[in-house]
């Protein structure tokens, strides 16, 4: 049987000791003898769902925002920039999702930050522990990745 027959979230593996075909869940990782008949579920104690604006800087990994544009700005001015989105955001001037739609360098911007759910090893290290470590409906301080500083909103 080929993986493309699986159900969605499963891969087939061969044991190396016994030489069995076992099943994975892709999500969770854990693994099963028997052939899967539904699809994998996901750990849904092991996710959470974000959304974030980010602000890139000349020294950003990909210096360019999601529609092309290159990014001049260097960091402490791409800080400044994010403090006041979280300004005017924290003084309810603004709805976190209209200034990631408005601002963010990111192409989540296209839906208001939000990065859907993600578990651990999706997100760059820096990132992946402060979006763990937030309550939901808690927003981050300053986050600094290789992409540039974000700041982050934990909606589930």
């Amino acid at each position: 049987m080929a993986d493309g027959d699986l159900p969605s979230g499963w891969q087939k593996k061969q044991s190396r000791s016994s030489g069995r075909d076992y099943y994975l869940n892709i999500y969770t990782k854990e693994s099963q003898w028997e052939l899967p008949t539904e699809p994998a579920e996901r750990n849904r104690a092991e996710e959470v769902q974000c959304s974030h604006l980010l602000v890139k800087h000349n020294e950003s990994r990909r210096p360019q925002n999601y529609k092309g544009e290159k990014i001049t700005r260097n960091k402490e001015e791409a800080l400044a920039l994010l403090q006041g989105y979280m300004t005017k955001i924290q003084m309810g001037k603004a709805s976190f999702a209209e200034m990631a739609r408005q601002y963010s360098d990111c192409s989540s911007a296209t839906k208001g930050g939000d990065l859907g759910p993600f578990g651990r090893g999706a997100m760059q290290k820096p990132f992946e522990e402060v979006s763990f470590s937030l309550k939901v409906g808690e927003m981050s301080k300053p986050v600094w990745t290789d992409s540039g500083v974000h700041i982050i909103l934990r909606t589930a």
